[in-house]
């Protein structure tokens, strides 16, 4: 790229970085103990929020907003759209499968009665301090 936009070159190298990196820790996963499957789940959410909001703000400028092909914006679309009803898909299953399994747990008496002390079970949402949409 020319020098108008140097940061998008250093954007994309740390993109392709960040992918590679991912990619070598979790060569193993199958083997992780539950923090490790933990922490890398969090890491990648941590990273896909910041590409999000990476990606918003992108849309947002005036550069990009003058000069986007729509070819562009119509691949982008599709796309995202994509990654966007995979999300809601995997949300949907893996809360669906959590409440299963937490009620199974609730039926045999093996939650922890430290994790509900003061709480009604009609108000656990399911990020505590999170609004509900």
């Amino acid at each position: 790229m020319n020098g108008l936009f140097p940061n998008l070159d250093a954007w994309v190298k740390r993109q392709r970085e960040v992918k590679e990196s991912f990619m070598k820790a979790e060569e193993h996963f199958k083997e992780a103990d539950r923090l490790e499957l933990i922490l890398m789940s969090r890491q990648a959410f941590q990273h896909m929020i910041r590409t999000i909001e990476a990606f918003d703000q992108w849309l947002q400028e005036p550069m990009v907003i003058a000069h986007m092909p729509r070819e562009m914006l119509v691949d982008l679309w599709s796309n995202l759209r994509e990654i966007f009803y995979k999300l809601l898909d995997l949300d949907i299953e893996h809360t669906s499968k959590f409440q299963e399994y937490i009620n199974k747990l609730m039926s045999e008496g093996r939650i922890n009665p430290i994790l509900t002390i003061g709480r009604k079970k009609k108000e656990l949402p399911r990020f505590p301090g999170t609004p509900s949409i």
